[in-house]
């Protein structure tokens, strides 16, 4: 595939973009990467995240790339006129701000739809409409309430996923269903409005642990004290209090194990005989292998089960990524500039189309970088913008 950005799948399709946080910027970053033009609105102050501190110090880098930025006024008569007449061109409209926000300001997908009947809008909420559609959600509420939390906590201590899990995924969901929607455009010449939420995609993450209970009957366990599916599925400490993960999760790779490792009483043990049959030996079973291979370095055992084909991972933290040789050798990090000016890199959408990797064309942008660049598409002469900068309706950097 060619680098350059009419050879990208969503080439020519303009997004109008009003988000902010994670979800809504996600869903953008990809429908971006996938060469679509996307326009971020933010207000004159710029999206919240540019200046997050803590855990969202990465939120904007991380879901901004590949766009351009219009600061604007939207609550103004003027403003909203603008982006009238961007959304009367554009493709999709993207937002994900709280119920009756976009009424509000009259870019609500009834209003949108009868100016642009071929526009796709695609709305990023908390909860799909039903009785909780009223409530304000975070990523960190739905895990609480849609199972994830207990599920990935031991018994008690319900504990949030590592990651933005159920905002990135509810991006990736709102992608998806614009790319259908337009696809659907193609045959029926007619847009149409999209929704993704939060909670029904946390619930769609713990569908697996749901049919565990419709199939067992049982409810399905933490997984701090779940029952593994596999007998060899663990956190091991070894030398020099080092961890690594190591998984023998068929019969064949317990023949495998047991022969690399020497161990020939564990394979000739009649109670070890299946898989299953060393699940139901986990007791014994997991501290004896804790004791036996505590002596190994992890890098060694590392190179054992990555020569003889086993599962293994080391325990890896997230800014380690940075070094990682596989993705600095497949491309899968890109050079990114911080709005600061400082370089680092980023991870790019774990996809490849004809080989490549979808790549960066666009540094997340500076605020109101394009915004005079829009306002002369959307027909503004230079009279004009200058007297939208000087009664403070649009934003250029200075």
């Amino acid at each position: 595939m060619s680098d350059a950005p009419q050879a990208l799948p969503l080439a020519g399709v303009r997004v109008l973009e009003f988000t902010h946080m994670v979800m809504g910027p996600t869903c953008g970053m990809i429908l971006a990467d996938l060469g679509a033009d996307v326009i971020k609105v933010e207000p004159l102050k710029g999206d919240s995240t540019r200046h997050l501190l803590g855990s969202g110090a990465g939120f904007f880098p991380a879901f901004n790339r590949n766009k351009k930025s219009l600061a604007i006024d939207a609550k103004s008569a003027r403003g909203r006129e603008i982006l009238l007449r961007l959304a009367a061109d554009a493709d999709v409209f993207s937002e994900n701000f709280k119920a009756g926000t976009m009424a509000g300001l009259g870019l609500d997908y009834e209003a949108l739809s009868r100016l642009n009947p071929r526009l796709v809008y695609v709305s990023h909420k908390g909860f799909l409409p039903g009785p909780y559609d009223h409530r304000t959600a975070l990523d960190e509420v739905v895990q609480m309430m849609g199972g994830l939390a207990y599920m990935t906590g031991p018994e008690g201590r319900p504990l949030r996923a590592g990651s933005s899990v159920n905002d990135i995924m509810g991006g990736m969901f709102g992608a998806i269903g614009v790319m259908a929607a337009l696809a659907q455009r193609e045959r029926t010449g007619r847009g149409q409005q999209v929704q993704s939420a939060l909670f029904e995609n946390n619930v769609f993450l713990v569908a697996q642990h749901m049919m565990q209970f419709a199939v067992t009957g049982k409810p399905a366990a933490p997984m701090p004290s779940r029952i593994s599916a596999w007998a060899v599925y663990d956190v091991f400490e070894v030398k020099d209090g080092e961890q690594v993960f190591l998984a023998v999760v068929s019969d064949t790779q317990w023949e495998i194990f047991c022969r690399a490792f020497g161990f020939a009483d564990l394979k000739a043990d009649p109670r070890l005989g299946s898989n299953n049959d060393r699940v139901r030996a986990r007791a014994w079973l997991i501290p004896a292998l804790r004791e036996r291979l505590a002596p190994y370095p992890a890098a060694e055992l590392s190179r054992m089960f990555e020569a003889h084909g086993l599962p293994y991972a080391p325990i890896t933290r997230p800014h380690d990524l940075f070094e990682d040789p596989h993705l600095n050798a497949t491309g899968g990090l890109t050079d990114l500039t911080l709005p600061d000016g400082r370089a680092t890199r980023t991870p790019l959408l774990p996809l490849s189309m004809e080989g490549r990797r979808l790549g960066l064309r666009m540094q997340p942008p500076a605020l109101g970088e394009h915004t005079e660049e829009l306002l002369r598409a959307a027909g503004c002469t230079d009279a004009e913008i200058a007297a939208l900068v000087a009664d403070g309706i649009v934003g250029i950097p200075a």
